[in-house]
């Protein structure tokens, strides 16, 4: 049979379509609707799928972005730790030099002097900050670890009496607590 073109399309009455509208559909028409549903069935499913893709992707950014800032802020921590003894060696060599030291060896206090502001200096650069709790002070487990309790007149239950050693923070992080003897006289 030729091709009709569009013009020469059969006219198709009104009565026509209502038969078929009305007729049962054929099993080819029942399995092309099946397979419509079931393509959108399976493009709302790659839809779900391609969007929880992507929020985990946004999710692992963040997290990534999130580890990137804290081995940065925290990365040094064990060097620093390791460091410490150091400022306490430097401070102890500091105070135990009396003035007859100094005068004698002046070069090598100014030395030890010039080094231990160095090494603050460093710290400082990387986030690290002396924790150094004043006699009186309230005791803050947060920052202070107590070495001993003992009752001293004139204090409160929970001040600090003495410094053992100092502590330091690394940005917002404890790195090592300052150790501290707290009062233990109860409340008059």
């Amino acid at each position: 049979m030729a091709e009709q073109k569009r013009d020469e399309m059969p006219d198709i009455d009104l009565s026509t379509l209502e038969e078929l509208a009305a007729e049962e559909p054929t099993e080819a028409e029942l399995a092309a609707a099946d397979e419509v549903e079931q393509l959108r069935a399976e493009r709302d499913d790659m839809r779900d799928r391609f969007m929880r893709a992507l929020a985990d992707a946004e999710n692992m950014r963040k997290r990534a972005d999130r580890d990137r800032r804290e081995a940065e802020n925290y990365g040094g921590s064990k060097l620093a730790r390791d460091m410490l003894p150091v400022y306490d060696n430097l401070a102890r060599a500091l105070e135990a030099a009396d003035e007859e030291v100094r005068e004698g060896k002046k070069a090598l206090i100014e030395g030890i002097e010039l080094t231990m502001r160095e090494l603050l200096n460093v710290f400082k650069k990387h986030g690290i900050e002396i924790v150094e709790p004043q006699v009186g002070d309230k005791f803050d487990p947060q920052h202070h670890q107590a070495m001993f309790e003992a009752p001293v007149p004139g204090t409160k239950q929970g001040e600090i009496i003495q410094v053992s050693q100092v502590g330091f923070m690394i940005h917002d992080r404890l790195l090592r607590p300052a150790q501290v003897g707290v009062s233990s006289t109860p409340a008059s």
